[in-house]
């Protein structure tokens, strides 16, 4: 028998009760050019049955600028794994636990879950509050994201036509970068994304889908990840980094 019994690794007692989360029980303002609309789920025609993954309410939001459609799963702990894109309406299908209530007279939106001692609900509140909030904000006035491309020779140009990848649907533009390589680099530009090149150093993605933005800037940023030494690279809205000092023999 050892001396010294090894410690748990976790404790199954604390002494902190647990907290609501601050994000999940904000309000949400919905501007009145935008309409919110809940919409139950259908029950199953086989009860005996079990499903794979519990849906639970829907909740659809349309505004001045489009409207996009959206599925999340209830049970998955990363939101966003399962997304069905229509364009025309945004839809968040919300965890079985999570409610939200709206409020017509005020406006406001207040998301709730069942049981605030479960963690994994309390995680998914403030995450579902926010997806909520990013849509709102999307169809109301829209998200952008601002590229800098710095570097000698660094371009961007939107282009109507590709070399080296086909479209994806019809009417759909490319983004051509030249960023220091041999040959120029075609992205072509998600659906419900709109690019633009103000300057020929600048990118602006303009769209109602905060993911789908932030998606694609990364794809442009990661053909030229800024660099500590030269401080060369795509930034993106505001990014900045810390230049090294040269390495001198």
């Amino acid at each position: 028998m050892p001396v010294f019994q090894p410690l748990p690794s976790t404790c199954s007692f604390s002494c902190f009760p647990s907290r609501a989360s601050q994000i999940g029980r904000a309000p949400i303002s919905i501007p009145p050019e935008v309409s919110l609309q809940l919409i139950e789920p259908l029950a199953p025609k086989h009860k005996h049955k079990a499903r794979r993954i519990e849906a639970g309410p829907t909740v659809e939001v349309e505004g001045p600028l489009g409207k996009r459609k959206r599925l999340v799963p209830g049970i998955c702990l990363k939101i966003g794994q399962l997304i069905v894109r229509n364009l025309g309406k945004l839809a968040l299908q919300l965890p079985p636990f999570v409610r939200v209530e709206h409020d017509t007279t005020t406006r406001k939106a207040t998301v709730r879950i069942q049981d605030a001692d479960e963690r994994h609900q309390r995680e998914m509140w403030g995450t579902t509050r926010a997806y909520l909030q990013n849509h709102v904000f999307g169809v109301s006035e829209g998200h952008t994201a601002i590229l800098r491309l710095v570097g000698v020779g660094y371009r961007a140009t939107i282009e109507k036509t590709a070399t080296t990848v086909s479209p994806e649907y019809p009417g759909q533009e490319f983004v051509s970068l030249k960023v220091g390589y041999s040959h120029p680099i075609e992205l072509g530009v998600p659906l419900g994304v709109k690019a633009g090149t103000p300057q020929p150093t600048r990118i602006l993605l303009e769209g109602c889908d905060k993911e789908v933005v932030m998606q694609f800037a990364a794809k442009i940023r990661a053909w030229r990840v800024p660099e500590p030494y030269k401080g060369k690279g795509i930034f993106v809205n505001g990014e900045t980094i810390k230049l090294k000092a040269k390495k001198i023999k």
